[in-house]
């Protein structure tokens, strides 16, 4: 136990923790050299084409210290986007200390300071950070004094290093080794380990990564899960190095994987304690805190056939996702699909990437939606994350839209340009704060502002340099209303939006003019109709492809000319009763990113 330290690297996106995990690896020998290559961690084709961390991973190594004694270090690389966040809490769950990673060429960002926030109401141990030292750009001075005013920590306490070039690496865990409390469990206590991850694979069925908090679970024991009560024999069970390996016995402290033959899919989840059969222990290790969605969409699989399978799909990646919230849901445009949660836009896209990729689906999204509160004439409160649930404006009392509470932090010149556009997207400023050159702006921004375009206009603004993290803070009473979509007077049901009243105008003109560019020319005419609570505040007319039926009359009775073009006006008459409007799945894709 004396000898074992778990720590995370936690940091903001693109700050370099992937990289210090591979530098980390290399000097405790974990692979070969001709194993090594950039991100090792990083297994997923996503994360390396996207070039983020989206899965928290671990990885157990051996490293011999300065005082000549060898340590076992279990190690977890997090991702650093505010959408995998639930990632960072379990991480942190399973160690006694964190890295804190700050870019020494950007500073400290928004999200740096919620880990940071994080890692002191767990009572973890933190190690300061600065990574990028070997750039031009780098400002060591200035990024301490930010660390001093912002964090309240003195120069001396951080670490300097280069995760590309290794530099001051030893010096890292040199202070993880000092700094980094040991494991609090006990091995001769009764068995207590808590679930941290889990995912399905093909031949071993479910594999679920474990903390080991008191005790020792050795192979062929027979286990309790004290949430389900179900019964299991431990088959496989090893460690990653990173390369998974087997062995016979996890001790108290360490972090490792163990298969047990589930059959069904729904009888663990993360966050179970696991407990042996003979001798259970009395008590449940604390649960994860349930974590909420953020924004809600329509999944649809394009080919009907496909639903069961998408089905499964969903139930294997939930497993390995558990901030992913899913409901079955019925469309009259799309069919059968399932009605989705998530974090945000970023871990909305990767959801569907992954689903599409490991799973081979096609599938459609709807346009994103966040969850509405109403009070209804009868005084009942309900909820909804779907525009198309929305009920008539005379059985809404009040209608409460999500406020959430946003740090951002930029350098001063960008500040004129920022409050601009938080006033732009309905924000109320709640505090300003000045450390030097750096200031953190506390607004209270509506949900739907921020889950669109926000992050992007506030990136552009300010060259990269400002950054966002929020949270939702309450429901507030608000003037928002239904925008639905007519196509010849036929509503299309999985393209709605609940936007506030002043934006109307300007976003039914929006609308009317990227549908009407999406729409190929039938043989009919189509009439494009926005619609907001029953009335039309905008249209447009898709003019028919029409042939020149009286090409072939030279001179002749007028009659003639006449009967020719009204048997060509009762067969497009007719063909609009009968005839389907073609929407290319670029029409649905479009909307979307608008």
């Amino acid at each position: 136990m004396k000898n074992i330290r778990n720590f995370s690297i936690v940091a903001h996106i693109d700050h370099g923790k992937s990289t210090l995990s591979d530098r980390i690896i290399q000097i405790c020998g974990g692979l070969k050299k001709r194993e090594m290559k950039n991100q090792i961690l990083d297994s997923m084709e996503l994360e390396k084409e996207k070039g983020i961390t989206i899965k928290a991973q671990c990885v157990n190594l051996k490293y011999k210290a300065k005082n000549g004694l060898i340590y076992k270090i279990n190690l977890i690389d997090t991702p650093g986007h505010v959408d995998f966040s639930y990632e960072v809490e379990r991480s942190l769950s399973a160690c006694e200390g964190v890295l804190l990673l700050i870019d020494s060429t950007q500073g400290i960002e928004a999200q740096t300071l919620a880990n940071y926030n994080k890692a002191i109401k767990m009572n973890l141990d933190i190690i300061i950070v600065l990574n990028k030292i070997d750039l031009p750009t780098s400002n060591i001075n200035k990024v301490s004094k930010e660390v001093k005013n912002i964090l309240g920590i003195n120069k001396n306490k951080i670490v300097c290093c280069s995760s590309k070039t290794g530099l001051g690496v030893i010096n890292i865990l040199e202070r993880i080794i000092s700094d980094i409390s040991e494991p609090k469990g006990d091995s001769k206590n009764l068995l207590q380990a808590i679930i941290i991850d889990l995912w399905f694979d093909n031949f071993l069925g479910i594999v679920s990564i474990i903390c080991i908090k008191n005790g020792i679970l050795k192979l062929g024991d027979k286990i309790k899960l004290m949430n389900s009560k179900n019964i299991y024999n431990i088959e496989q069970l090893g460690i990653f190095t990173p390369k998974k390996k087997n062995c016979n016995i996890l001790t108290c402290g360490e972090v490792g994987w163990i298969t047990y033959s589930i059959k069904n899919i729904n009888d663990v989840k993360v966050g179970y304690t696991i407990t042996s059969f003979l001798n259970p222990a009395k008590k449940y290790l604390p649960k994860f805190k349930i974590i909420k969605p953020k924004v809600y969409a329509g999944l649809f699989p394009i080919n009907s056939n496909q639903y069961k399978l998408f089905k499964k799909a969903l139930e294997k990646l939930k497993l390995n996702d558990n901030s992913l919230f899913y409901e079955s849901e019925n469309s009259l445009t799309f069919g059968y699909g399932f009605r989705c949660g998530f974090l945000g836009l970023l871990h909305m896209e990767i959801i569907k990437e992954r689903l599409e990729r490991e799973y081979n689906l096609n599938l459609i999204i709807t346009n994103p939606s966040v969850i509405y509160e109403i009070l209804t004439n009868k005084n009942k409160i309900i909820y909804i994350d779907n525009p198309n649930k929305l009920p008539n404006k005379n059985k809404i009392k009040e209608l409460r839209e999500p406020i959430a509470k946003c740090n951002i932090l930029t350098p001063k010149k960008y500040l004129g340009k920022i409050i601009k556009l938080c006033i732009e997207k309905r924000g109320i400023q709640i505090d300003i704060k000045y450390f030097n050159d750096q200031i953190s702006l506390i607004y209270e921004i509506p949900m739907s502002e921020i889950i669109i375009d926000f992050f992007d206009k506030l990136k552009t603004i300010s060259n990269g340099y400002s950054s966002l993290n929020y949270n939702f803070k309450y429901f507030k009473i608000s003037d928002m209303v239904r925008v639905d979509i007519l196509l010849n007077n036929k509503k299309i049901d999985a393209i709605s939006w609940i936007i506030h009243k002043k934006k109307t105008n300007i976003f039914c003109k929006k609308i009317i003019e990227k549908i009407k560019n999406l729409i190929p020319r039938q043989q009919f005419n189509i009439s494009i109709q926005v619609l907001v609570e029953s009335n039309i505040i905008s249209s447009y007319k898709i003019k028919q492809l029409r042939k020149n039926v009286i090409s072939k009359c030279y001179g002749g009775d007028i009659t003639r000319k006449k009967k020719l073009l009204q048997k060509q006006k009762d067969g497009k008459k007719k063909m609009k009763k009968i005839g389907n409007i073609f929407l290319p799945k670029e029409f649905f894709l479009v909307l979307l990113k608008n």
